[in-house]
């Protein structure tokens, strides 16, 4: 269980990593369209991202 958490820590890692060291300008441009969205569309958006997570993660484990 440790491992499979430790990968999976990994591989945001990896793919964070990916983001900034290839576009790193588009990074900038995301985060200020970040801070120009209301609190509530962030906390929303968020969410919907851990939604989808979780839902890969089950439908993947299941199969």
């Amino acid at each position: 269980m440790t491992q499979t958490i430790l990968t999976g820590i990994a591989m945001v890692l990896i793919l964070e990593g990916l983001a900034y060291a290839l576009a790193p300008s588009l990074i900038e441009r995301m985060l200020e369209a970040m801070r120009a969205m209301p609190l509530e569309m962030r906390r929303l958006v968020g969410l919907s991202a851990l939604a989808a997570g979780v839902a890969m993660l089950w439908i993947l484990l299941s199969f």
